[in-house]
């Protein structure tokens, strides 16, 4: 099939583009570089040293022999070049990851709060109007996030998209109706995920379009089959207190000795999948497209859930790290449970991959090699949720800080 990957040069993005090319999928890359500027704006790289995306995709090219076409294109500003680009190529597949992605990000500022909501609503919506102008029946499989959930638990599991109810009529009797799952986000990025749910259900509705929504857990993990291949197909790792997800930044902070900083209780629960699995949800999602007129196909795309203590505690017992308890800089629960269904992916075929030593070691093996590419003063998470908690950061969790005497 020709597919096409918006946000293909991100850190999902890059390795599900080498997984369905290695599949012998016609792949196109549809990026605006965003995340490499935001890399710049933060004054931090990826712990792994990444090359230009035309590099990579040469790389490719001479390793497998399998082309990657880079499209560069901003979705969410240049409504009609996407129009026209999508009216060229006719993709079957379109698989949506241009969105900002990081929570922390999103509540850095006013600012980063606008650009959040404008880039992610923009590129969803132009994405789906151009699909509708120009005809293309391109079945469109969005990455959204467990967070759209909230973290909060009524002691029953998180349905995979949407939840029975019944209600009372006028006439007193009842009536059993099926809703999409209420919504409870926790950031500006959460928000614009939420957002997305109410874009695709109504463009299904309304014009047929084909969607599949992919409500993702916390990814962990850097290697693939395919970004294994050579030094310079690896996939970008973030450590810093924006992008960096939860269980990368711990692995991170052993292998440099920097101290697990868990904030809080720490008794926040949260669903996690491996990279490796993640690009194997799409190509499973891929082979099971919804129909024109069928409701928007929604599935919970995780393995497992933890307990951020206890990820810390297995990172210490595992490398000899110490943990250190620090404010929370996010508005939410100290302590929460997460039930999750994943029934439909495990039907599929899906084999999950868990927090198995021998991947932690990986990682901790990578970051140990490209430790000297850490700047520390980027680790600590110091992006507030509000002002009242923005006065409560840590940004100097190890206190090496010069201080007044």
């Amino acid at each position: 099939m020709k597919i096409a990957i918006l946000g293909g040069d991100g850190f999902v993005g890059w390795p599900t583009t080498l997984h369905l090319s290695d599949q012998g999928h016609d792949v196109h890359i549809v990026d605006n570089l965003s995340r490499r500027w935001i890399d710049a704006e933060l004054g931090v790289q990826s712990l792994t040293p990444m090359d230009s995306i035309q590099e990579r995709c040469r790389i490719w090219h001479d390793v497998t022999g399998r082309r990657i076409h880079f499209h560069l294109l901003d979705l969410a500003k240049e409504y009609e070049r996407l129009k026209s680009w999508l009216a060229d190529h006719k993709p079957d597949v379109v698989i949506h990851f241009a969105e900002q992605r990081a929570a922390p990000y999103s509540m850095k500022s006013d600012r980063h709060k606008v650009y959040t909501v404008n880039n992610n609503i923009s590129a969803t919506h132009n994405l789906l109007a151009a699909l509708v102008e120009t005809g293309i029946d391109a079945h469109v499989i969005h990455l959204g996030t467990m967070g759209v959930y909230g973290y909060s638990s009524v002691g029953a599991a998180i349905p995979e998209g949407y939840l029975d109810v019944t209600v009372e009529t006028l006439d007193g009797s009842t009536a059993e109706q099926q809703i999409l799952y209420p919504t409870k986000p926790g950031s500006v990025y959460h928000m614009t995920k939420s957002m997305d749910q109410i874009l695709f259900q109504f463009y299904a509705q309304n014009d047929g379009l084909r969607i599949t929504d992919l409500h993702q857990g916390i990814v962990w993990g850097t290697h693939t089959a395919q970004t294994s291949r050579h030094d310079q197909l690896i996939n970008r790792f973030d450590y810093d207190g924006d992008y960096g997800t939860v269980l990368n930044r711990f692995l991170i902070q052993a292998a440099i000795g920097y101290p697990l900083t868990v904030h809080g209780t720490g008794g926040q629960t949260r669903a996690f999948i491996h990279i490796q699995d993640s690009v194997r949800c799409i190509e499973l999602a891929m082979g099971d497209a919804p129909k024109a007129g069928d409701r928007v196909r929604i599935y919970n795309q995780m393995t497992e859930t933890h307990r951020v203590r206890d990820l810390a505690q297995l990172i210490a017992d595992q490398t000899g790290a110490t943990i250190m308890n620090l404010p929370n800089p996010r508005k939410e629960a100290l302590e929460n449970d997460l039930v999750v269904n994943n029934a439909q992916f495990l039907s599929l075929g899906l084999n999950p991959t868990t927090l198995a030593e021998g991947l932690l070691t990986e990682v901790v093996e990578v970051a140990r090699k490209f430790a000297h590419r850490v700047d520390r003063s980027r680790v600590p998470a110091v992006s507030a949720w509000t002002r009242d908690l923005a006065e409560k950061v840590d940004y100097d969790p190890e206190g090496k800080k010069l201080r007044a005497v």
